[in-house]
C-alpha cells in the first residue's frame, strides 16, 4: 500500500520542528555552563544527540529511492526513527527535569 500523499513532506518538516525544538532545549538546559558535568548530564546529553541522529536520518531516508511506486518500506522506516528521535528528546527533556 503506498504512503498517503504528503506524508513525506509532512515527516521531514515535524522532524525538523522536534530537531529545532531539542536545539532550544539544550541551549535553554544550560550545556556550555562551566560547572562540572554529573552523570545525569550525560544521560540527558547522550539521550539528546540519539535523539537528533534519529530526527536527522527521518529525511533521508524519507525521500530515498524505493524499487516501485507502491513499496513504502522507507517511508515505515522513516516514521519508526521519527518516533524513537521524538522519543529520546523527550526522554532527555525528563531526566533533566527530575534530576
Amino acid at each position: 500500500m503506498p504512503s498517503p500523499s504528503g506524508s513525506v513532506p509532512a515527516l521531514s518538516s515535524a522532524s525538523a520542528t522536534i530537531f529545532s525544538i531539542g536545539i532550544v532545549f539544550l541551549g535553554y538546559w544550560g550545556m556550555y555552563e562551566p560547572t562540572k558535568w554529573r552523570p545525569a548530564d550525560i544521560v540527558v546529553f547522550a539521550c539528546a544527540l540519539i535523539g537528533f541522529g534519529c530526527l536527522g536520518l527521518v529525511p533521508w531516508m524519507a525521500t530515498s529511492p524505493v524499487e516501485s511506486e507502491s513499496n513504502d518500506a522507507r517511508v515505515r522506516i522513516a516514521r519508526h526513527l521519527f518516533l524513537a528521535g521524538v522519543a529520546a528528546i523527550w526522554l532527555a527533556v525528563a531526566i533533566s527535569v527530575v534530576f
